[in-house]
Order: C-alpha cells, then structure tokens, then sequence
C-alpha cells in the first residue's frame, strides 16, 4: 500500500513538474526571444507637432535605439483620436501596434455613442505616459482680468470658446468651465491646435483653453491674457499662474493625459515589457527634460493603474457630457 501511495505521489510531482515547465513555456512564448522581429508602429491620434505626437517621438526614438528595430510614428489625427483608437483596436495583439492616447479617449464613448469599438474592452492598458494642464486664456479685448471677472461676464452675456476640435481636451476643459461656474459658453471647434491659435490670437473667439506649450509665446508675446490653469496644481512651466479653482471656480479640475495602450489580447508578459520599456525610458533625464519643454510631466503607473484610471475618467466625463449635453459638433 506505501509504495503504490509513494508511486502515486511520484507521478503527481512528476505531472505538477511538467504542469510548471509548461506553464513557464507559455510564459515564455508568451514573450517571443526577438520581440520585436520587425518595426513597429506607433499610432498617435493626432497631428504632428501636437503634443501626443511629440511625446510619442521622444519614446519611439528610444525604444528604436533599445530594441535595434524602427519604431515608425504614425499619424491618424480624426475624430479627437478615435481613427488611431479604430486601427489599434483591430491590430493582431502581438505587441507591433502601440497607441498613443489622449484625454479624448476617455470622453469619446460619451460623445459619439456609435464607436466601432469598445473603449473599454478592445483595448489592453500599458502604462500612463503624462499630464499636463491646459490654460484659460482670453483676447486681450475681453474685459476680464481674472477668472472671478470672467465669469461675472459670462454671466452678462455669452463668450464663445475656441477648441482644437470635438473631444479634444480643449473642449472639454470648456465644457467643464462653464459647467462648474454655472454659465453658459459658445463653442467654437477649429480643425487642429493652429486654427484654434489663430481663432483666438485674431479675436474671433473669446476664450480657449490650449495647451501649455502652444500658448505660452503667445502669452507672453501680451497676443493674449493668461487667467489661469486647468490643473489641480500650479504647473512648473509658469508657476506665476493659479489654478482655475484657486482663482474663483472652486472644484474646477481638467488635466490633459496621456496614455499607451495595445489591443485587446496581447499576452500580460509582453504587456509587461512594454511597461518596463516606456517607463523607464519616461525617467530618463533627457526625456524629462523634453517632456518639461512641452509643458507635461511623466505620470507612469502599471498597467492596472491604468486601467482604473481609465474607466475612472470614462465615469466623470460621462456625467458632465451627459449633464451638459455636450455634442461632438
């Protein structure tokens, strides 16, 4: 009786053994030894020159030099990134095709209820890239020095907002402003960041919320007024700036994120390469100092992290779309 236990009890460490040699050549397969074996392809859901962009080339640049294969950049502006979002989600999850997301990613499925895929199932989180504030400036001939002025007016009478487009976070931080401060704002959607510039710089529309990169010259240049910024904190790039809440719209918060995903199904393994790859690229001196440039600061997490943060910004933005019945215009 012993030793047919003992044999028993031998074969079942043998298959426990063999189950753990497999489960480790899964693994392993899982991640394939020359990943990748051919170039890869960064989709970023907006124009060249855009911030998306720029930091999407700054990690391309480095993951090329990392892994000995191109890491080809490809622009997909459309739709406030849902065309880049349409090809990732149908790309083979083998860890080739990599998305460059933005705050519109989580505002989409609110603003256009028909999407070809699903925001939160077609999409495998890689890591957060960065965040950064946007800025409330208006023309120099608006009346309002401040933020507590401005919304005292736009309670008089109604100021139009410049976007760089539907969904961008442009729009959204309008949206959010005149939804926190209770009044009402026309928007007015450009094609792109230099139309919009140019909306504002020329005094065809009143107010905008542009980046912190693509404003400052302008700002400083006295083309328009800086009231304050979108962010919870004051942000490094101009310190000398409030936040929108501290300056007389308390609760006001609207960050503009970036983030990488893959498509659905990719192994966790890669999925984890890929993570280590880009964060620790994000930490690297010269790309920090890149990043500070454009404004934004690496803001890197797991890929769970993300992946609650992104259905945690699907929730708010739904509720203040749905609130304000803002359209995609």
């Amino acid at each position: 009786m012993g030793s047919h236990a003992g044999s028993h009890n031998v074969i079942r460490a043998t298959l426990i053994i063999a189950h753990l040699a497999f489960g480790a050549a899964v693994a392993h397969a899982a991640v394939p030894p020359e990943f990748p074996n051919r170039p890869v392809r960064y989709v970023v859901g907006g124009s060249v020159g855009g911030a998306a962009d720029s930091l999407a080339r700054a990690i391309a640049q480095k993951l090329s030099e990392q892994w000995s294969q191109p890491v080809v950049i490809d622009n997909r502006a459309g739709g406030g990134g849902i065309v880049a979002s349409d090809i990732v989600a149908k790309s083979p999850p083998d860890g080739h095709t990599l998305l460059m997301a933005f705050t519109s990613h989580a505002t989409n499925p609110s603003l256009y209820p028909k999407l070809s895929y699903d925001t939160l199932k077609d999409f495998a989180p890689v890591t957060l890239v960065a965040t950064g504030a946007n800025v409330l400036v208006v023309h120099p001939s608006v009346r309002a020095k401040n933020v507590s002025e401005l919304v005292a007016l736009a309670k008089t009478k109604q100021l139009s907002f410049a976007s760089t487009g539907s969904g961008a976070s442009t729009h959204l931080a309008g949206v959010l402003f005149g939804y926190v401060a209770g009044v009402k704002l026309l928007h007015v959607p450009y094609k792109g960041a230099g139309p919009a510039l140019a909306g504002i710089v020329s005094g065809e529309t009143d107010m905008s919320f542009p980046t912190m990169v693509s404003i400052l010259p302008q700002v400083k240049s006295g083309k328009v007024r800086a009231l304050g910024v979108t962010g919870a904190r004051r942000s490094a790039a101009a310190p000398e700036l409030p936040t929108i809440a501290e300056a007389g719209v308390p609760g006001y918060e609207a960050n503009a994120w970036y983030a990488t995903y893959v498509a659905a199904g990719t192994p966790p393994p890669l999925i984890a390469r890929l993570n280590s790859a880009i964060v620790g690229i994000l930490n690297t001196p010269d790309v920090k100092q890149r990043l500070a440039a454009l404004g934004v600061e690496p803001s890197t997490t797991t890929p769970e992290e993300l992946g609650r943060y992104t259905r945690s910004e699907l929730q708010r933005w739904n509720k203040v779309i749905r609130e304000t019945g803002a359209k995609a215009d």
